[in-house]
């Protein structure tokens, strides 16, 4: 299957800048005074390219996908586990189920490449490459072949999903170590710094794991291109992902993005496009090890601290309820001089007579 990376446009737009932020300081507020919320409005209203934006329908979509890498010990859990966490999630009983189900947004999960065959039922897409990816310490983890198919899945899958708000979502044991990998190779950053606990895994057990990742490195030490690096770190679901954060940066959705795997895509569309992430609000930071410095690279300022390193989506659902609240407060709140409320300035020049 062939890929296209489609161009994505640069967003600036100066009079709708100005628009927005005249609307932000003419409500009933001191200046500035709603913090980040402001900013946060102002970014939603030139994705949207409307001075009163309003999200529909969002959409939350869990990419799954197993890595040949997670049998060297990378995680603390089996591959199994990426099987039995996608029935958990299509039976609503993950986190992100609940989390999703309370928020009214849209959950799909997509089989981008899990070692198991799901029966059909409603809120799974199955775009499995393969059923896993390769072992990277022996070869690339996908060929440009797969590489291209999960691009153009990850596509293709928003055609049939509405709204104008795509929240980025997980699954798959040894994923973290893809994406400390892609990290560490786009960004220069030493594969230490770059790698933490994933699932749980002891210091010790961590320590192992940045061994066996920087011998993946080593292996190859000739890949730097952002298209190569994924073939050969891998993820069927960090692919997909890619796929789809560039075809809803080209349709103009808002992309929500949530811990440190789906920040991974993000840095590699990012690298293809880097107006892609003009459209992104980044939920969280996690508390993986290497996540606040990806988004350090990406000069990315996320909205929530928690601690989360759960992944699933589950920070970006967390996060909705302040992106439609910003919405609100642009299209809802009064301004001065509909509301008769004074100034500062008219306060000020009052007391002076």
């Amino acid at each position: 299957m062939s890929y296209s990376i489609p161009y994505i446009d640069d967003i600036a737009q100066p009079e709708l800048a100005a628009r927005l932020q005249y609307k932000l300081d003419n409500k009933t507020k001191p200046l500035g005074s709603l913090g980040r919320i402001e900013s946060l409005a102002r970014r939603i209203g030139l994705v949207l390219g409307s001075d009163a934006p309003e999200l529909h329908e969002p959409q939350l979509v869990v990419y799954a996908g197993d890595h040949g890498l997670a049998a060297r010990g990378v995680s603390a859990y089996p591959s199994d586990v990426t099987w039995q966490m996608v029935e958990n999630f299509l039976a609503g009983g993950a986190a992100v189920s609940v989390l999703a189900r309370q928020n009214g947004i849209g959950l799909t999960v997509v089989d981008c490449g899990v070692r198991h065959d799901f029966g059909p039922r409603a809120g799974l897409l199955v775009r499995k490459v393969a059923a896993g990816t390769a072992d990277a310490l022996q070869g690339p983890a996908m060929t440009v072949a797969q590489r291209d198919m999960a691009l153009a899945n990850g596509a293709d899958l928003l055609q049939d999903l509405p709204g104008n708000a795509l929240l980025l979502g997980e699954m798959g044991i040894g994923n973290t170590s893809a994406a400390s990998l892609l990290m560490s190779r786009l960004t220069g950053l030493d594969i230490e710094d770059c790698t933490g606990a994933g699932t749980g895994l002891d210091a010790p057990a961590v320590l192992r794991k940045i061994g066996i990742l920087r011998e993946v490195l080593s292996h190859h030490a000739d890949v730097h291109a952002p298209l190569d690096a994924l073939a050969a770190f891998g993820g069927f679901e960090i692919a997909t992902m890619v796929g789809s954060v560039l075809q809803a940066a080209a349709q103009r959705r808002l992309i929500v993005v949530d811990g440190f795997i789906a920040t991974s895509a993000v840095l590699v569309a990012s690298k293809l496009q880097p107006s892609v992430l003009q459209r992104c609000v980044f939920a969280h930071r996690s508390g993986e090890r290497g996540h606040a410095l990806m988004l350090a690279h990406l000069q990315a300022e996320p909205l929530l601290d928690l601690g989360l390193r759960l992944g699933e989506g589950s920070g970006a659902a967390l996060a909705w309820p302040l992106l439609v609240s910003s919405c609100a407060v642009l299209r809802e709140m009064a301004s001065f001089e509909s509301a008769g409320v004074s100034r500062q300035e008219e306060t000020a020049a009052l007391q002076k007579v």
